[in-house]
């Protein structure tokens, strides 16, 4: 064919353009040799049980039978078990590899198999599968024996009692659920006796005229009337003049009047001093100064929660009990005396709160908790009376009594309960602290000393810490906030 163009013809008898082509060598192709029928036995496997690990033991695989699919090669290594029974799973995809006549165990991994695989390798440098059950897309091997229990982390959730950690012996833990009332109550007392941001409050912080009045004058003034006693006594039986005993007596009866009426009339005196005592603006207040602030409350990071009457969100609590004692009845305490009342119990705690001026209508934060030294003088209202007649009368007393192991044996009692809740008007009287553009009323380093009121025969008393001042909430409305 005379052309300028080069030109061949085809087998097939066709002329087509171009020089023919020359002919490539053909790749050598790479056989594997057919692995032996095992049935099963791992001894006959040869060095196919050592690549994957496994003891010649002659153990036996959990899996028997015929395997239609490809082991999965994707993200672990597949066909790691042995396998009794032919095997005619399509191994085209192993790249450089040709496969003829049956296999077992699973065919040898290709050349180019990508380890992608994290975790322990075994001593051929090939990750371990480890796996309790069958993968879909692979064969695995199974692993037989008792599942390890996982260390207890001790998470509360919520849900049914039978949820949450396990124990020692792998079964569920009580953790979570609803508590009996007996339980909860105690762990609430208990908690708020060990919170250290709630300042628990004793007899000693409570004003007494006793406790209050100098011991050493005190003592004094019982040695001159002892020494009067004695040389009016003398002098009547030498002179027969009764002259001195009866100035004796005289002086003697005033003093022991006016302690009586301290004694009855001192914290009514008190009450009366801090409510004439003038209220100061906080915005104009300097630091360290002494003031009085009225205002609301507002309740702290720690709310309380009154003992008997359940009453939430307060910043002080107190619920006493008192007993009457008789002339047989049994004493309330080490330091009661006959025919008078007792304390037997008393509960009386308190945390920091805010209060809002009513002058300026700032916020100051009052540092009550935290073991401050506090004085409280908040009226308490009696709520039950009870005396043998009528002790099973209420059985909400009678169960605070059971939740603190109080027994109610034919004995006059009387439960007086105070509080100051959340929106409550208080008067608090402590020094002002500013700090960072914090308002603070703190307790002050010496105690207020109230002076002698002589037109109301009051002694002097002293006001230690910070005073807080609110009467009986339960007749006033509390200001929602």
């Amino acid at each position: 064919m005379g052309s300028r163009f080069p030109s061949h013809q085809l087998s097939n008898g066709l002329y087509v353009s171009g020089r023919p082509e020359q002919p490539k060598e053909r790749t050598p192709t790479m056989s594997s040799t057919a692995m032996p029928y095992t049935g099963g036995d791992i001894k006959k496997s040869g060095e196919l049980g050592k690549m994957f690990d496994i003891p010649m033991d002659g153990s036996k695989s959990r899996k028997s039978g015929q395997l239609t699919s490809a082991p999965s090669r994707t993200g672990s290594f597949g066909g790691a078990a042995t396998h009794s029974g032919p095997i005619t799973a399509n191994s085209a995809a192993r790249a450089g590899y040709t496969t003829s006549g049956p296999a077992s165990s699973g065919m040898v991994g290709s050349a180019s198999m990508k380890k992608s695989n994290s975790g322990p390798l075994n001593k051929h440098g090939e990750p371990m599968k480890k796996s309790s059950g069958p993968q879909s897309g692979g064969v695995t091997r199974q692993n037989s024996g008792p599942i390890p229990v996982l260390p207890t982390t001790g998470l509360i959730t919520s849900g049914p009692i039978s949820s949450g950690p396990l124990n020692s012996s792998g079964a569920p833990r009580k953790v979570s659920g609803p508590l009996d009332s007996m339980g909860s109550i105690k762990t609430h007392s208990s908690s708020v006796a060990h919170n250290p941001a709630v300042t628990t409050l004793t007899q000693d912080d409570e004003y007494s005229f006793r406790r209050n009045f100098p011991k050493p004058i005190f003592w004094s003034v019982i040695l001159i009337f002892v020494m009067g006693f004695i040389a009016g006594g003398f002098i009547l039986g030498a002179v027969h003049n009764p002259i001195l005993l009866i100035v004796v007596i005289i002086l003697f009866g005033s003093v022991a009047g006016l302690f009586i009426w301290n004694s009855c009339w001192g914290r009514r005196a008190i009450t009366g001093f801090i409510s004439r005592y003038p209220d100061a603006e906080l915005r104009t207040a300097k630091n360290g100064q002494y003031v009085k602030v009225s205002g609301v409350v507002t309740c702290g990071n720690v709310p309380l929660e009154s003992s008997f009457r359940r009453v939430p969100r307060c910043v002080y609590t107190s619920t006493s009990l008192y007993e009457y004692r008789g002339w047989d009845s049994k004493p309330a305490n080490s330091t009661h005396r006959r025919f008078t009342w007792g304390l037997r119990s008393s509960e009386r705690h308190v945390v920091d709160f805010y209060i809002s001026d009513f002058q300026s209508g700032l916020r100051a934060l009052v540092k009550t908790g935290y073991g401050a030294r506090v004085t409280p003088y908040v009226d308490d209202s009696v709520l039950i009376d009870v005396n043998p007649e009528n002790k099973d009368m209420s059985p909400e007393f009678l169960r605070w009594l059971a939740e603190r192991n109080l027994s109610s044996d034919d004995r006059v009692m009387q439960l007086k309960e105070g509080y100051i809740k959340e929106g409550s008007t208080v008067s608090v009287m402590g020094v002002v602290q500013r700090n960072d553009n914090v308002l603070m009323i703190v307790p002050p380093p010496e105690p207020l000393t109230t002076g002698c009121q002589w037109a109301q025969c009051i002694f002097p008393a002293s006001l230690e810490g910070i005073v807080l001042r609110c009467e009986d909430t339960s007749k006033i409305d509390v200001i929602p906030v």
